[in-house]
């Protein structure tokens, strides 16, 4: 990372590990997970804050086989989308403690569709955790975002970071998974995604990509610093498509 920047940007944040490991004091998140970002509007929101704590004990308590069920059906009710957030980032949260692997996964109508983990009890959050991500979000300067990932860097400035870590590209001769939301993310937006990391390395923006070391992408950049790491993979259906893989960390700097 530079040793120095002014504001961050994190277009496909998903769990957020860099971005709360940096825990910059001004900084744009963004995913294309509704979901997710109405997790992340609750840690900023006193009230729904609140609210989401209460809608969580919730769900630790009714928690059962068929409770789960329940629960991830609520997205094929046509009014799904106009619930309060709070409402949405606990079932979230909640289907993903409580499923199988903690996977997110959708299907092409954008249903949540991952099986149950068959667990007996399931503990939801930790509440110190919790109370110093709510501590955080409202004490810094920290804007939201579900947009396109073109639409959630267009305010980058010379100076700034943008930290890409988008759905990777299919591994060569193996299946990758990218389907955390109803439009996969093919070679075509991979292809986007380079033109937009080139736009603003142009513009004096300092960025940082995340992707699988494949003949593509190794194409797609190889005008930036590209470095292989070792990465390790845990959740996959076939147990020798676990362990270690290569990935790159692409800069301009």
């Amino acid at each position: 990372m530079p040793a120095s920047f002014n504001n961050y940007f994190e277009p496909f944040v998903g769990g957020g590990a860099l971005f709360f490991n940096i825990a910059p004091k001004k900084a744009t998140i963004n995913d294309s997970n509704s979901e997710l970002m109405c997790v992340y509007k609750c840690l900023k929101n006193d009230k729904a804050f609140e609210l989401l704590k209460q809608e969580l004990k919730k769900h630790e308590e009714n928690h059962t086989e068929e409770y789960y069920y329940q629960i991830r059906l609520m997205d094929q009710n046509e009014n799904f989308l106009s619930l309060p957030d709070y409402i949405r980032a606990g079932r979230m949260i909640y289907l993903n403690k409580a499923c199988f692997n903690g996977l997110y996964r959708v299907n092409s109508k954008g249903y949540f569709n991952v099986p149950s983990g068959k667990k007996a009890k399931v503990k939801t959050f930790d509440e110190d955790n919790f109370d110093a991500l709510h501590e955080y979000f409202k004490t810094n300067d920290i804007k939201v975002m579900n947009v396109d990932f073109e639409n959630a860097t267009k305010d980058a400035k010379e100076g700034d970071l943008v930290y890409f870590d988008p759905p990777y590209d299919t591994l060569d001769n193996k299946d990758s998974f990218t389907a955390y939301s109803k439009n996969d993310f093919g070679k075509d937006e991979q292809k986007r995604l380079a033109d937009v990391y080139k736009e603003l390395s142009n513009k004096g923006v300092y960025v940082m990509l995340s992707n699988h070391n494949t003949s593509y992408i190794q194409e797609l950049y190889k005008d930036f610093n590209i470095h292989v790491v070792s990465a390790k993979r845990m959740i996959n259906s076939d147990a020798k498509g676990r362990g270690d893989v290569e990935e790159v960390i692409i800069t301009n700097f």
